[in-house]
């Protein structure tokens, strides 16, 4: 298990600044840790990058027919990456390291059920505190529900933490004056392991859309 991963901002691990996605909740619960690199830092990781950049030269996109034929080149050169080019003391990754050509664990949904827990997630949230813009019904978004704080703070910025004694969302103005609490349902246990935090409502055409003005 790992002890901590480093990550971008990408969609799978969220912003800086924002509550952690699915993925980075259920993670944590398992307890590994989580650092998020700063927004447009790119050389903050910046080992990852330069592969990446490697991996868009030699794949040429831009080239491929389809996405069937760039996943092949992907994986042919994730294995030249691997099997084939000299990194440690002139010798692949494969060669340097045998021991990881096969693991002798296999992951364990019984031990997961074990181990996760969610008083970790609590307990990584308590310092969070998250900006919201009330929309012209008085409500503000988390985890892409729908929460009411008063249509008297429309058009103002919020801000939201978490109790996590209670497990409650905490609302409040700048001033630190409550405008409400809120049981917070999205981080119940068999959400969280079930990356069932956000949700995700059915796609639907939609003839029109009624837009909030400030």
């Amino acid at each position: 298990m790992p002890g901590c991963f480093r990550v971008d901002n990408g969609t799978r691990w969220g912003s800086a600044g924002d509550w952690p996605t699915d993925l980075a909740l259920w993670l944590i619960g398992l307890g590994v840790g989580m650092h998020w690199n700063p927004p447009r830092r790119p050389q903050d990781n910046g080992v990852i990058e330069r592969s990446q950049g490697t991996g868009k030269r030699w794949t040429e996109p831009g080239t491929c027919h389809d996405a069937q034929q760039l996943q092949e080149r992907v994986d042919e050169m994730d294995r030249i990456q691997r099997e084939v080019y000299p990194s440690i003391q002139g010798e692949s990754r494969w060669h340097a390291f045998p021991e990881l050509q096969h693991s002798p664990r296999s992951y364990s949904k019984a031990w997961e059920r074990r181990a996760w827990d969610l008083e970790l997630v609590l307990a990584h949230l308590r310092d969070y505190s998250v900006v919201r813009r009330v929309d012209c019904k008085g409500q503000v978004s988390l985890y892409n529900r729908l929460h009411y704080v008063g249509e008297k703070y429309r058009g103002q910025n919020i801000y939201v933490v978490l109790d996590p004694l209670d497990r409650e969302w905490v609302f409040t103005t700048a001033e630190d004056v409550q405008l409400r609490r809120k049981l917070a349902e999205e981080l119940a246990r068999e959400r969280i392991m079930r990356l069932q935090v956000s949700h995700r409502p059915p796609r639907r055409r939609q003839r029109g859309k009624t837009q909030c003005r400030d």
